[in-house]
């Protein structure tokens, strides 16, 4: 049984507004690459809108000496679908890590924190999810990647498979997000 809350000997987790600190925090948090902009806009615009409303849950990992954001992630519950033959299809039910970011000023400030991405996600993402687990049904975690060669490489050795093209346009007529233009879908089944 996984107990919550989660943390290791650097970094703790908690959730957005469990702090009246993480509102300026959030203002600080960067993304270096251009394509991740729209993560910067969400955790800093987007992100408090949808705690309100329900459809997401937004975390932010935390360095536990310096209490600065090392990295965000959003978790909804959620299923895709594959074709099953004959016209007929099945829902596998799943969580879809919705938002997920390291904050580059974090690495800046830290330069010899490595894998920070992978630590994250196997620290705090998949034990929440598998703790989760134990509540209701849930299959899988998915995600939509951005569409770059090198996150969708790093997504694979964190355990990420991508569907065939025919099943990849399958999902995305079913259930993919508006705001996911050209992301790719890749599911890690738990």
């Amino acid at each position: 049984m996984i107990f919550l809350p989660l943390e290791t000997e650097l970094f703790y987790y908690e959730h957005l507004f469990d702090s009246s600190e993480n509102t300026r925090l959030i203002q600080e948090f960067c993304v270096a690459n251009i394509s991740g902009l729209g993560l910067e806009r969400y955790i800093k615009n987007l992100a408090a809108d949808d705690e309100k409303d329900g459809s997401a849950r937004t975390y932010l990992v935390k360095d536990k000496f310096s209490h600065e954001i090392v990295a965000y992630f959003s978790l909804k519950s959620g299923l895709f679908t594959v074709d099953a033959e004959n016209g007929y299809f099945y829902s596998i039910p799943a969580v879809e890590l919705s938002n997920f970011a390291v904050n580059s000023l974090y690495r800046k400030n830290h330069p010899d924190a490595k894998n920070l991405g992978s630590t994250v996600f196997v620290e705090f993402v998949l034990p929440l999810v598998k703790y989760l687990r134990t509540m209701v049904g849930i299959q899988a975690i998915y995600i939509y990647a951005l569409p770059e060669d090198k996150l969708i490489k790093h997504y694979k050795t964190m355990g990420f498979n991508r569907l065939t093209a025919e099943e990849e346009k399958f999902v995305h007529q079913h259930v993919k997000p508006k705001y996911d233009k050209g992301c790719v879908f890749m599911y890690q089944l738990i």
